[in-house]
């Protein structure tokens, strides 16, 4: 029996080009050993290349990957296979990420940056989880994020868990607190809680130090905010609740 997938395209996408993403990533989930539902991928042509991300969920756990390139062929090999990757990995047991993980195409990259302004042009309002720091890992490389915030049960405020060195994830949280207990995951952790930024202030943090992603906490009311890089080369907000 065939997978169902659904197929959404942003831009001027060739219908050949969505026939055979929808066919690679049928047969991805065909040849899974787990249960692969609710299959949504979307392919997006922008003028610095094409960005196609798959939605899913294997064996209940929900699950993202994408992948950025030049042309639709390459773009649609790529998520075809990481598919096949991150299903094999949240079915498995879980290690951790190697890190730094390979980035876009040189070209691709430099056309995105060429293309960056202080403009957010989405903002999310996703209602936070309660869980672990491990949880919130997992759950990081499940979704293919390059941060994921949640709410720390340890101090009762929102935090984030991101990829960066020496060991590839790091927790940081809106109030400073002791390393988490019995973690199985190779966390570093940041010392201060997070700096109270407005918008304009976050933006212009961003900006002048050229990072892809800003965790910070609103000065009013103290909640936890991200701030990243589009890969339309704007930027997003996220602005969990609880």
């Amino acid at each position: 029996m065939s997978a169902e997938v659904a197929v959404a395209a942003v831009g001027r996408v060739p219908r050949e080009v969505l026939a055979e993403g929808r066919a690679r990533i049928a047969a991805a989930a065909q040849g899974a050993n787990a249960l692969v539902e609710a299959l949504k991928v979307r392919l997006s042509a922008t003028g610095s290349g094409v960005l196609a991300q798959v939605n899913a969920e294997v064996d209940g756990r929900r699950v993202r990957v994408q992948e950025t390139a030049q042309g639709f062929a390459e773009a649609v090999d790529r998520i075809g296979e990481q598919l096949r990757r991150r299903i094999a990995a949240v079915t498995g047991t879980w290690k951790p990420q190697p890190w730094p993980q390979p980035g876009p195409p040189a070209e691709l990259a430099g056309a995105v940056a060429s293309s960056r302004a202080r403009q957010i042009a989405r903002v999310k309002s996703p209602s936070l989880v309660w869980c672990s720091p491990e949880a919130a890992v997992r759950t990081l490389d499940a979704m293919d994020y390059d941060i994921h915030l949640f709410i720390d049960p340890a101090t009762e405020t929102d935090a984030v868990v991101y990829r960066t060195g020496p060991t590839g994830y790091r927790l940081a949280r809106t109030t400073a607190a002791a390393p988490p207990s019995r973690c199985a995951v190779p966390l570093t952790l940041s010392p201060h809680g997070a700096r109270r930024l407005s918008v304009e202030q976050a933006v212009a943090r961003l900006e002048a130090a050229d990072l892809p992603v800003l965790f910070y906490a609103d000065p009013d009311t103290g909640r936890g905010r991200v701030l990243y890089r589009r890969y339309d080369g704007h930027l997003g907000l996220i602005a969990g609740r609880s």
